[in-house]
């Protein structure tokens, strides 16, 4: 990846698109997507078919195939997206993406290290609350439309183990599920829980 020009701006081109849900983001050779509005998963596939999830991109993040070497690559909305095609040409810019980047995939890794599946699901669940999700009385709604496979995808399980988890931690009042796959996130139950 070579993005080097002492311009004084890191836009070079913006020509900003809609996208529907579960529709790719195309790939634009020495371009990038800053997502405007709307949440993208990047993802890859095993030998096996089984995807890969890489990371979740909301409001202000930058994706695309020139900030990874994993073939295949590819940027699935999962909501009503806007992205803006860009050129990176400033190197402050590229280093607070490559940043961003690394420390998101630092934060999964640790969630995908947990032994046990519950505290992987709720420790994911916590991240996108905080990422993804708002305050609301009562507890952290997130909001995004994330089905049982996508969480699944996210933690390397099945759905069977996810849907079955997830009915577990809404048993003991932990989560509450929400039409549309919301999830309703009640964290001081879940501090005591992993207490």
């Amino acid at each position: 990846m070579t993005l080097s020009s002492p311009a004084s701006s890191y836009l070079v081109r913006r020509t900003r698109q809609h996208f529907a849900r579960r529709t790719e983001l195309p790939y634009k050779h020495n371009s990038f997507w800053e997502i405007e509005t709307g949440v993208v998963r990047t993802l890859t596939w095993l030998e096996d078919g089984k995807a890969v999830v890489l990371g979740l991109w909301g409001a202000g993040d930058i994706v695309g195939k020139g900030l990874s070497h994993v073939d295949p690559y590819q940027i699935e909305c999962l909501t009503k997206v806007e992205a803006v095609s860009i050129s990176l040409e400033e190197s402050d810019r590229l280093s607070e993406v490559l940043l961003a980047h690394l420390q998101q995939a630092e934060e999964l890794m640790v969630i995908r290290s947990y032994k046990a599946m519950d505290m992987m699901l709720l420790r994911l669940l916590s991240w996108l609350s905080q990422k993804f999700g708002r305050e609301i009385e009562q507890g952290r709604l997130i909001d995004l439309r994330l089905t049982h496979q996508d969480l699944a995808e996210l933690l390397g399980s099945t759905r069977v183990t996810v849907t079955r988890i997830l009915r577990q931690l809404e048993q003991q009042g932990l989560i509450q599920r929400l039409p549309l796959h919301r999830i309703l996130l009640r964290e001081e139950e879940i501090w005591h829980y992993e207490i």
